[in-house]
């Protein structure tokens, strides 16, 4: 079976023309506002963390990502080694997941972490699918497949998937289980089929992979009062939700657009994920996604649904829910302890016997024997008589 991985270019990330004239950082505040970034930052800002984009190549001339990109061999196929010309969609993940804010310029959600980039497309324009690899089967490694496992054997810890298929993958449920062992954090658009009729007609949209896999954060898109996004993928690979609708993001070759879609969420979500890392580097990826869920923001009545999942992210009560994971005593964010720290778990007991019933017991035995043996030397008394 061949099977296309494709760039959600022309659902996920739909340009709506260059900001206006006001600085971009204004343009931003919402979205920063959304996910209670700024707040989160008085703790890190992503430091030591490397986070790959598998997607297509990014700019590294961009101001706000200079010198923070490094750049790997193109994903698309295992043989043949080539220099991907930069792309609009991966350039724009990057930028919303580490962009540097220099120059009063566009700020990404964990602006001291650096970007692994691994590119899977020649051209990301709408419509484009990657090909598939010749001879690609149920046994061939896929080209997600191969970024995720080059990935983590690269120093990447959060990896971001904004692109998709509808079918899943031996190959890549495969390189999804070794990254997770390896202790990446993975994180998937769920996609933008909330439209479709098939989605209208069943009351679910189809399910879109990597997202689709255990233990990938998927991320459905919102808008500006936090209601799910009504392009955005209803489903129950929908674990956590993240603004997604005239989301700011960087240009190839520099400026800024406006994009729509499960894409930016991601990427947003991806960045938190790489704050929590760099917080706390040895947090497992079910960790991760545990601490995102636990401090997520406006969560549906029920708890969860599958339009928003647990609701929209907070990173700075993320922060805060993954140090609680930690067992450590101290708090995360300043102004965030309405979260509360709970009381102290008691210190647990020694192992073995009990120290106060031993001795009891010695005593008891000790007592024994010596009415045990006066008995007997009142009997040899007796006898003598």
């Amino acid at each position: 079976m061949l099977t296309a991985v494709r760039v959600l270019a022309a659902a996920i990330l739909a340009f709506s023309g260059a900001t206006t004239a006001d600085p971009v950082r204004d343009q931003q505040q919402w979205v920063l506002d959304a996910l209670n970034v700024e707040q989160a930052w008085s703790v890190t800002k992503g430091e030591g963390v490397t986070v790959a984009v598998v997607d297509s190549a990014v700019d590294t001339g961009v101001k706000e990502l200079k010198g923070r990109v490094d750049s790997g061999p193109d994903m698309t196929s295992g043989t043949i080694e080539r220099e991907l010309p930069p792309g609009r969609h991966g350039t724009a993940m990057a930028g919303l997941i580490a962009g540097s804010g220099a120059d009063d310029g566009f700020i990404g959600v964990a602006p001291g972490a650096r970007i692994l980039s691994l590119p899977m497309v020649i051209d990301d324009e709408p419509g484009f699918a990657v090909p598939p690899v010749e001879g690609e089967g149920t046994t061939a490694e896929s080209p997600l497949a191969r970024a995720l496992r080059y990935a983590a054997n690269h120093g990447a810890q959060v990896v971001s998937m904004s692109i998709g298929s509808y079918g899943p993958l031996r190959s890549e449920r495969e390189a999804v289980s070794y990254a997770l062992g390896k202790g990446v954090v993975l994180v998937a658009a769920v996609g933008n089929d909330g439209q479709t009729p098939y989605a209208k007609e069943k009351g679910t949209s189809y399910w879109s992979f990597p997202a689709g896999y255990p233990g990938v954060i998927g991320v459905a898109a919102t808008d500006k009062q936090g209601r799910r996004a009504t392009f955005s993928s209803d489903n129950m690979s929908v674990m956590v939700s993240a603004p997604g609708v005239e989301v700011p993001v960087v240009k190839r070759e520099g400026g800024y657009e406006l994009s729509e879609g499960t894409s930016s969420a991601a990427a947003l979500v991806a960045g938190v994920a790489a704050l929590i890392k760099s917080r706390h580097p040895g947090l497992r990826p079910e960790q991760v996604a545990q601490a995102l869920v636990a401090g997520a923001r406006g969560r549906p009545a029920a708890g969860y649904d599958d339009q928003t999942g647990f609701g929209v992210v907070d990173a700075a009560a993320a922060l805060n829910a993954a140090e609680r994971l930690t067992g450590a005593k101290r708090s995360v964010v300043p102004g965030m302890e309405h979260f509360g720290r709970g009381e102290d778990s008691p210190v647990p007991t020694r192992p073995g016997a009990d120290p106060l019933r031993l001795w009891l017991y010695g005593g008891g035995v000790l007592i024994a024997l010596v009415a045990f043996c006066g008995a007997i030397v009142v009997l040899n008394q007796r006898k003598q008589e």
